[in-house]
């Protein structure tokens, strides 16, 4: 399974635009397109910063669409009145119970493998204990050691009760992948129509 994502910095009087337009056109197009598997939103109502993010059978079928796409994200740029940056992922861990209201997003550079193995083996059993918890994915990019961990929260009450923890889980799977943390950001879960299946 690959992923695409799609980091507009935009205008925060914008959002609910950008929101519109996801739900309104960017979601029912893609889901007419082969291979793909669904689609979400993330936003930042302080910055204007959205990430839109596609799903995919295979990175065949992600590359295929890249064309076809290409102009539905311009216009998205547009509505949001920002500038973007498209990156595109193997997605190497997602375990979801349901969707939230809110997520953290952790980038993370190091060993793909033992970043990994870390995740699904040590991170996972943990953190779907902690209250509140609704999903956890890994996308990885291989050929740039930067993986991109989120986690899904029932409520923003739980997600800020949760940051202690996290804290503790994100060092020690940077420390096990010999990285590092790039960065941490949280965000309104504001779309979100995704069938991909268990990868724990």
């Amino acid at each position: 399974m690959f992923a695409r994502s799609t980091t507009f910095h935009g205008m925060p009087g914008n959002i609910d635009a950008g929101i519109r337009f996801i739900k309104d056109e960017a979601g029912p197009m893609l889901e007419q397109i082969e291979g793909c598997r669904g689609l979400s939103m993330l936003v930042d109502r302080d910055t204007g910063q959205c990430i839109a993010t596609s799903s995919w059978d295979d990175e065949a079928a992600m590359r295929a669409s890249d064309a076809q796409l290409r102009p539905l994200r311009d216009r998205g740029r547009d509505i949001l009145g920002g500038s973007m940056q498209v990156d595109e992922w193997e997605i190497a861990v997602m375990h979801r119970t349901h969707h939230g209201e809110c997520c953290r997003v952790s980038w993370l550079q190091g060993d793909i493998d033992a970043m990994t193995e870390t995740v699904r083996l040590g991170i996972l059993p943990m953190i779907e204990q902690t209250d509140g918890f609704c999903s956890a994915s890994l996308l990885v990019n291989r050929s740039t050691g930067l993986g991109c961990a989120t986690t899904a929260w029932e409520s923003r009450e739980a997600m800020e009760a949760s940051r202690a923890s996290a804290d503790d889980m994100r060092a020690r799977t940077a420390s096990d992948a010999g990285g590092e943390v790039v960065e941490v950001r949280e965000y309104e879960l504001a779309y979100a129509h995704l069938h991909v299946p268990e990868m724990a």
